[in-house]
Formats: C-alpha cells, structure tokens, sequence
C-alpha cells in the first residue's frame, strides 16, 4: 500500500543504544528479548546494531517486552523551544496499513499534563503571564495560522505544525486567520 505524505527513517542510533540499553538493565540476552518480543534474533541484532528499517509493531513488541514507554525509543533532547511542522518528525510506519506514529512529545516522569482545545480569531493576541517554574507548553495547530511562543520571539504555525516551549517566561497565542484552532498541553513539573 502506498503510503501518503512524507516517512522518515526512524532515528536508528537512539533506537539501538535505547534498546541495548534497555534489554542490558533488564538481564536478557539477545534471544530472551527477541522471543519474549515475537522477533527473529536476527531482527533484533540488527537493530541493536543501528540497521535496518523497522516497522512499529516490531517496536512497540521490544518496548512491551522491555516494560520501556515506546516514546523513549524516540524521543530526543529538547531544545529551549521546539517546531514540528507538518511534514517534519521521525514517523514509524505500520506493516499492516496506512498509518505513521510521530512522537511530538514524550511526558517527562513525574509530569503532569492539562490538555485544552484552542479557538482563537484575528485581533488582540492572547499573551500570558509565566505560569509556575518548570511548565512547558505544547501547541498543535489544527486549522488557521498562527504566532506562538515566547512573547519576544513566537513562531509562526501552519495546520498540522507543532511547537513547544517554556511556560514560565511570558508567551503569546495570536491568531492570523479567522477559526484559528489548536490543541494546547500545558505540562506542569
């Protein structure tokens, strides 16, 4: 099945060192993992070995066989503040259909998240105080354009586009086109 859109290569480096990492701590060998995850030992040894192009499901067996959150094969440093735009992000493809899992964000232990639907219209740009220290704001944009971020320095976001940021410093939430939509998480520490 042809797949839509643009697929990237999952970031194989983290993928095998995470995954090293992980079945190393948990005290199995290379053929324990790979039958308690369903996957030919030869499979596992190249992606331990930073090769190959594995599908999601294979991914998601090791995570679930490891007890790892499957974000943390994925996830990389964050920076200050953080854009994915639409056709952006390391996305994993199913072998069973026409679906891609892109992890905007993983939710750091001990988090906390509150999730809001944005609705917002050209004029006034809504600007915040800093909330507590320690909060990072997460925005998906889901229709419209939009200016977001830290107050003295948002990006611009487009429909499907995704950035993150500090919350404790004063950001700003300022629509460009009438039905501005977004998904907002507000994580808190």
């Amino acid at each position: 099945m042809a797949q839509a859109g643009s697929t990237s290569k999952p970031p194989m480096n983290s993928i095998a060192a995470t995954l090293r990492r992980g079945r190393q701590a948990a005290g199995l060998s290379l053929t324990e993992l790979a039958h308690r995850a369903g996957i030919a030992k030869s499979t596992l040894s190249q992606l331990e070995a930073g090769q190959g192009n594995p599908s999601l499901e294979t991914l998601w067996a090791l995570c679930t066989a490891l007890e790892l959150p499957f974000s943390r094969l994925l996830d990389p440093p964050r920076p200050r503040v953080q854009v994915i735009r639409a056709d952006e992000g390391q996305a994993v493809a199913s072998a069973q259909a026409d679906y891609r899992a892109t992890l905007l964000s993983a939710c750091p232990p001990g988090a906390r998240r509150d999730l809001y639907r944005i609705d917002a219209e050209p004029g006034t740009p809504h600007t915040s105080a800093p909330h507590a220290p320690g909060v990072v704001e997460h925005v998906l944009l889901t229709a419209g354009r939009a200016l977001v971020g830290p107050a003295d320095d948002p990006v611009e976001l487009s429909p499907g586009d995704y950035a993150a940021y500090p919350g404790d410093q004063a950001h700003v939430f300022e629509a460009r086109e009438p039905a501005t939509q977004a998904i907002l998480a507000s994580e808190y520490l």
